[in-house]
């Protein structure tokens, strides 16, 4: 598999076939679609904290890792080398995760590899929290932003949430009470990637208690 080096490692956990939400599957299903075809595309996808925009790029980068194609994925909440965009057109798949975050110098960046890519067969994904023409980024790059096909992601309710948690647990053949998820929500978080990183902990923790995850531990570990 063609794969660009990338500044830290993939979840395995944030593939397609679990990302949940009945209006969200549109959006695979056009990003699917995308594959199939030979010309360059731009999507901008925004939503709140914690409606699955990580979950979905990466998603994106895993499917085309899949298939052999070269991709490459970069979220700028974390810190970024200058120059890092420059050359990225070359990829099949390009996944820009928090565009937000980008400094100045690394959205004219972005600008100059919109416009190559253009003329290339590069598909071109990116994220933000809000639709392109409420971000705070250079005016040009706004503009080409608002050109791309844009979708919202929908926003998971707590029952969502406590199911894709479950269906994690499921797959590491545990157990968990539900009334551990709801002591979670009202007493440490309802943002979804805070939930999964806590269950991790948790998880770990019960295997070298050898006890099962229980709210003693909860407070023992997640200090809550």
């Amino acid at each position: 598999m063609n794969q660009l080096g990338l500044p830290f490692a993939l979840n395995a956990k944030m593939l397609w076939r679990n990302f949940d939400g009945d209006k969200n599957q549109q959006i695979i299903e056009f990003l699917t679609n995308l594959f199939n075809q030979p010309s360059a595309s731009v999507v901008y996808v925004y939503g709140e904290k914690s409606s699955g925009k990580t979950h979905l790029l990466q998603g994106c980068a895993f499917e085309a890792l899949e298939r052999s194609l070269g991709v490459v994925y970069l979220d700028f909440a974390q810190e970024m080398p200058d120059g890092i965009l420059n050359g990225l057109e070359d990829n099949d798949w390009v996944c820009i995760d928090n565009v937000d975050c980008l400094d100045e110098g690394q959205q004219q960046e972005l600008f100059d590899l919109y416009n190559r890519a253009t003329h290339t067969s590069v598909k071109l994904i990116l994220s933000g929290p809000v639709l392109p023409g409420e971000l705070t980024l250079l005016k040009d790059l706004k503009t080409r932003l608002s050109l791309a096909t844009i979708f919202c992601l929908e926003s998971l309710d707590d029952k969502i949430k406590k199911d894709i948690i479950q269906q994690q647990m499921n797959d590491r053949n545990l157990k968990i009470e539900r009334k551990i998820y709801d002591y979670l929500f009202k007493y440490y978080s309802r943002d979804l990637s805070d939930l999964l990183d806590a269950i991790d902990q948790l998880d770990e923790a019960s295997l070298q208690q050898k006890n099962k995850i229980t709210i003693p531990l909860i407070k023992q570990v997640l200090e809550v």
